[in-house]
């Protein structure tokens, strides 16, 4: 089997990626260990920044997003039983974000691909990435109880923290990485969320957010230990916490409803420098993680597709290859603004098991900061909706 673009990985990052490079007369194959059904309901990021909205919309991708998606406008931060709004488009020329899970991104991806008849093979496994300094690298896959062999000219691993292809890339490159003394637990819940925004709330206890699916489904986090089993909360002790994390001083009131799911999310960062090695190219989760706090996993794996495509474009229309040489650089830039990001706004929030009450009295100053003076609060705002896709 033979293509120009061979993508590793039906996320968002591999299908978005197959997507444009469709729109631009560039064939790929697509190659996804897992089935269809597993890709399309596995619970992942929900908030779009104004330049992953744009994206889907020019890609043809957006029209159930526009439908279904619900616009924001910003997020409201709660600290010491107070409340802040931050206004996104008062404060960014009229940006904002728009809630919609990534797993409707990735079925109305998938939907297009199939539609359109581009390669999507699921259930096929990657075994190994070859011949990545070659004119032609490989992969050679397992799919439908048979081992094959996809020859491309280039390779781009969309595969995820666990996958094959940044194995080929050589040991000289460079690892930088956090882990957090803390992780989240999430539920989803069927009830109408208790707020029309997303709430942060930082509290002695530790963090909460308040966040949803759509207008009646919830979706909840509390900062708990690193080794938390989700089995060992009962439902009603989660809302319990979560009420006692998100109270203010005000009316407001945490509707409760059933949960329908439970699970930890680990906090890290991480970043593989480069993010190229001869034609083998790595996006999205392959190449760097940001803990959740941001809302940039997703966004962020659109900033490396987009600038991808677009240096592939280049190369076929012009012969240059400019684009594609410094693809690394240009993703690494937005990558380590967003890791800045979202280690700020985690630090911020969340309770180190190690803090002093110096460290809790600074978390409370930066976010008197915040929400006092309008250049931090801009500094927020535009780093939340987004980072330019170009940058």
């Amino acid at each position: 089997m033979r293509t120009t673009v061979g993508i590793i990985g039906a996320g968002p990052a591999g299908l978005l990626l197959a997507r444009l490079l469709h729109n631009a007369g560039i064939d790929s194959v697509v190659l996804e260990s897992r089935d269809r059904a597993y890709v399309e309901h596995r619970q992942r990021a929900g908030i779009l920044e104004q330049g992953t909205v744009d994206v889907l919309r020019a890609a043809g991708a957006g029209a159930r997003m526009d439908r279904e998606g619900l616009r924001h406008d910003g997020i409201e931060l709660r600290f010491a039983g107070r409340r802040h709004r931050v206004d996104f488009p008062a404060l960014t020329g009229g940006r904002s974000v728009t809630v919609y899970a990534q797993t409707e991104v990735c079925k109305d991806l998938i939907a297009r691909r199939l539609e359109e008849g581009g390669p999507l093979l699921f259930e096929a496994e990657a075994l190994a990435v070859e011949d990545a300094e070659s004119q032609r690298p490989r992969v050679r896959f397992r799919h439908a109880g048979r081992q094959d062999v996809l020859e491309c000219a280039y390779v781009v691993g969309c595969d995820g923290f666990r996958g094959v292809t940044r194995g080929v890339f050589p040991t000289s490159s460079r690892v930088y990485e956090r882990t957090y003394p803390y992780a989240w637990l999430g539920i989803l819940a069927d009830v109408a969320p208790s707020h029309d925004e997303l709430v942060y709330a930082r509290h002695d206890r530790g963090f909460a957010l308040l966040s949803m699916r759509s207008p009646s489904v919830s979706r909840l986090y509390l900062q708990v230990a690193a080794d938390t089993d989700a089995d060992d909360w009962t439902d009603e002790a989660v809302w319990d916490e979560l009420e006692r994390r998100l109270e203010t001083g005000d009316d407001w009131r945490l509707e409760r409803g059933p949960v329908t799911q439970k699970s930890v999310t680990p906090m890290r960062s991480y970043v593989h420098e480069p993010m190229r090695h001869g034609r083998v190219l790595l996006a999205g989760d392959a190449a760097h993680i940001v803990p959740p706090t941001g809302a940039k996993g997703l966004n962020l794996a659109v900033g490396d597709v987009v600038t991808l495509a677009r240096a592939l474009v280049h190369e076929r229309d012009t012969g240059s290859s400019e684009l594609l040489e410094t693809y690394s650089a240009t993703c690494l830039r937005r990558v380590w603004q967003a890791e800045r990001f979202s280690y700020d706004l985690t630090t911020l929030l969340h309770r180190d098991p190690a803090d002093t009450p110096f460290d809790a009295r600074l978390q409370l100053a930066r976010l008197d900061r915040i929400t006092s003076h309008r250049g931090a609060e801009t500094d927020l705002a535009e780093a939340y909706t987004g980072f330019p896709l170009d940058a």
